[in-house]
């Protein structure tokens, strides 16, 4: 009997996800700083006569350039591959979204070391993009774990399960920006800089590749409460199909009509989400440039500390979930997250000093509730078999968005950085706040929903 518990003790912990998730993150981490510096050193022009902020808004502009198409390739060549490798997913085997990807990471990250070491043009790196996003890319991945997470977790613990994986994501984000500046600079008297901080980025994702291909076992489907199954037959049999396809927390057996609720809050929480990550990626894309300038004029491990600070907010944001889940709806904890966002990203506007850029990072403590509590709530609306293609879809729409948010802001940022390098943010604020609108349909929708349904049962 001991040995059975150990063994499926040991097969238990061989469908985590979360070494994925953190070695993929750490890699991440290291990967974005050594990309960002190595791009501004090769744009750095100490030797021109000109004055110290003429070169400095010139470099600034052709940085940004850099990214915006980096970027644009990074965010649309998913598209040829994203949804098919998700479908495949579905159908064949949950690795095949985790592990092409990861595939791609290796390769992409390797041309940046090559750069590094043979002192390539920068526009390689666009090729690199391109070969990440044509293997899926950030969208599958994230997709896939998002679908592992989901299928083998309650409906009733999904909200949770899920900002679980975000805080081991943004854990690992933390302590990989915390290392990240110190690697970059460190052994520059052996080595080119950067190039330690880029072996490490492939490293851990090859760990990643290793780990998914040979330990990791996909998780069987939670079963459905019996209690909960039985309440939703007794329920069925009184209301039309319509209304118990509308449901806050349908049977895996309810069909949706073209007209159903459930079709229109899914709907609804798209739109919200695509609404929220583009205030969310607006403002983010534009703050390393913001850092880098003055009045901040952040260096390397200056920068590194700036980013762990923003990874925090998965530790804060789980807790939130942790204790909001307690009392309150999936609805709600979404808009106080979209809140803390907006508020953070307004006082982000007025930064001037260091300190006052970590008051606004930490009125962002509720940030990260949104997203995976969207993904959690639009699980409830669909069968297991179908997760991959709806977050997969969810995570296209957000990557395309973000590709156009990312070009519109780079591009705003460059116009206004004369006059207010800040505008960003508040377009931002704006933006983050117009989300609230669908969120707040959501809300009423569901709200009458559980009035029929406590009308009937009575």
């Amino acid at each position: 009997e001991v040995a059975a518990s150990s063994m499926v003790g040991i097969m238990s912990m061989r469908t985590w996800i979360e070494p994925v998730v953190a070695g993929s993150q750490v890699a991440s981490a290291f990967y974005d700083t050594a990309l960002l510096l190595v791009v501004k050193n090769y744009y750095n022009q100490t030797n021109s006569t000109a004055p110290s902020h003429v070169l400095e808004d010139a470099q600034q502009k052709a940085v940004s350039n850099f990214y915006i198409i980096y970027n644009l390739v990074l965010g649309l060549s998913p598209l040829v591959s994203a949804y098919g490798l998700s479908k495949l997913g579905d159908r064949i085997h949950r690795k095949i979204p985790i592990c092409f990807p990861l595939l791609g990471y290796l390769g992409s990250k390797t041309l940046l070391l090559l750069l590094i070491l043979l002192g390539w043009p920068v526009e390689v790196m666009y090729g690199a993009a391109a070969l990440n996003g044509l293997t899926g890319g950030f969208t599958t991945l994230w997709a896939g774990i998002m679908a592992l997470g989901s299928l083998g977790s309650s409906e009733s613990k999904r909200s949770l399960r899920l900002i679980i994986i975000e805080l081991v994501y943004g854990l690992a984000g933390f302590l990989g920006s915390m290392a990240s500046g110190y690697l970059f600079v460190g052994f520059s008297d052996r080595y080119r800089e950067g190039t330690v901080l880029v072996c490490c980025s492939i490293a851990c994702y090859a760990f990643c590749l290793l780990y998914s291909i040979f330990v990791l076992t996909v998780p069987k489907p939670a079963a459905s409460c019996p209690a909960k199954a039985k309440s939703a037959e007794e329920v069925g049999g009184q209301l039309p199909e319509a209304v118990v396809a509308g449901s806050s927390q349908p049977s895996e057996n309810s069909i949706f009509t073209p007209a159903s609720p459930s079709k229109l809050i899914i709907i609804l929480l798209f739109v919200a989400a695509i609404l929220y990550d583009l205030a969310v990626v607006g403002a983010m894309n534009v703050l390393p440039l913001f850092l880098l300038r003055e009045p901040l004029s952040w260096n390397a491990v200056e920068i590194g500390h700036g980013n762990a600070a923003g990874y925090v907010i998965f530790i804060t944001s789980f807790l939130g979930v942790l204790v909001f889940s307690r009392y309150m709806r999936d609805i709600t904890m979404i808009m106080i997250g979209v809140a803390s966002f907006s508020a953070g990203i307004l006082i982000m506007a007025f930064v001037q000093w260091t300190f006052l850029f970590y008051i606004a990072r930490a009125v962002m403590l509720f940030a990260l509730i949104p997203l995976p509590t969207i993904r959690s709530m639009l699980s409830k609306h669909v069968e297991g078999s179908s997760y991959g293609k709806v977050f997969v879809l969810l995570q296209l729409s957000l990557v395309t968005t973000g590709v156009v948010t990312s070009t519109v802001y780079n591009k705003i940022y460059q116009n206004t950085l004369d006059w207010y390098s800040s505008f960003c943010f508040i377009l931002s604020f704006l933006v983050g706040c117009l989300s609230l609108l669908p969120l707040s349909f959501v809300a009423i929708k569901q709200r009458s929903i559980t009035g029929s349904l406590e009308i009937l049962t009575e």
